[in-house]
């Protein structure tokens, strides 16, 4: 018969288990400040309910209100945040990735809520994830409503987590963007990324850490930098500003450029009869996109099929409006140029086509 482990004076035995609830009500108190500060006047309550509220009675003034959804994670950087100890701007990643896919419809997003998995909890880790969430959500206009923390011992490493979050919005039905709405003659307007984003971090991982054997605190001219800085260059948050562009502009779609990069995201919102043409010779990407591709050795056509090489978000505007959409976007903090543009094909339909070079690249 198996003799029973002798327990640890004053310790439960869930903690014996490696699960410690009193680090987890630490690291909500700790939170708590932050998460009061992502409100909005519709969200009811706060922390400690089993579900966010959120009050839907403002949905009562549109005509045929339409829901979006979307759900998402931050993917292997978080690896880079947890090898340099810094934990508070992963947050603008994951908000980033999940309003930026609603507002490419037109859609205002409302609420978002988050989930933290850990191998133990260490209560000013998580707090520090959460305060980047709250501030994220705080730039997109959305409201934290709640989330969840779980901490699975022996699934994870004690210093690994993962980060997930999901979001709500609405878009009038009758100013929904998308395909339906592109013609021939639309402009492609291209909006800077602010670096990589969160998308392709197993591609740079693999070249820069594994292959070239670079540690994050490497010093690189190329970047004016330490390269596990410019890693983690928070995503930029572009909800605001292309929501201002579906209200005071005429423009058709919008993508969001994350995994499989610009054409293939372009792609999505194309109608089979028409192709997007974007010239490279419009701008430069960000050092570190030419740095992961000479030090791989990777083939532009690999690196833009994985990252998003300068350009997070395009847009398809009328002629006439471009000049308006794009010094509406320099007001909001986002550097916008012409890139390309749409006309019919009847052998490229649906397609998003690159072509020329861009400056200092050969």
């Amino acid at each position: 018969m198996t003799e029973p482990s002798a327990a640890v004076p004053g310790e439960n035995a869930y903690a014996a288990a490696g699960v410690d609830i009193h680090a987890a009500d630490r690291a909500i108190d700790l939170m708590k400040g932050w998460v009061e500060k992502a409100r909005r006047p519709e969200m009811i309550g706060g922390l400690g309910g089993f579900a966010g509220l959120f009050d839907a009675s403002a949905l009562t003034t549109y005509k045929r209100p339409l829901l979006a959804t979307s759900t998402d994670g931050v993917g292997t950087k978080v690896a880079i945040a947890q090898a340099m100890d810094v934990h508070d701007t992963i947050g603008f990643d994951l908000v980033g990735m999940v309003v930026d896919d609603l507002v490419v419809c037109g859609a205002e997003p409302l609420f978002m809520t988050d989930y933290i998995a850990t191998g133990r909890v260490v209560p000013e880790r998580i707090a520090a994830i959460v305060k980047g969430i709250a501030e994220a959500c705080i730039e997109a206009g959305c409201a934290l409503v709640g989330g969840e923390t779980a901490e699975h011992p022996g699934l994870l490493g004690p210093d690994e987590y993962d980060v997930a979050g999901a979001t709500t919005g609405v878009v009038e039905a009758d100013d929904l963007l998308g395909p339906a709405r592109v013609r021939p003659g639309d402009v492609v307007i291209a909006m800077a990324a602010s670096g990589l984003h969160s998308n392709g971090y197993s591609l740079v991982r693999h070249v820069l850490l594994e292959r070239a054997g670079w540690a994050l605190d490497r010093n690189v001219p190329e970047l004016g930098k330490a390269l596990g800085e410019e890693l983690l260059t928070p995503t930029r948050i572009y909800a605001k500003a292309c929501l201002a562009l579906a209200r005071e502009t005429d423009t058709h779609a919008m993508s969001h450029v994350t995994g499989g990069g610009l054409a293939a995201n372009l792609e999505r919102v194309l109608p089979a009869e028409v192709v997007a043409r974007i010239d490279r010779r419009t701008w430069s990407p960000q050092p570190i996109f030419d740095l992961v591709r000479q030090v791989g050795a990777i083939s532009q056509a690999d690196l833009e099929m994985t990252l998003n090489c300068g350009v997070g978000m395009v847009a398809l505007t009328p002629p006439d409006d471009v000049d308006r959409a794009i010094a509406l976007l320099e007001e909001h903090g986002v550097r916008a140029w012409v890139a390309g543009e749409v006309a019919m094909s009847e052998t490229d339909g649906g397609r998003a086509l690159l072509s020329g070079q861009h400056p200092g690249w050969d």
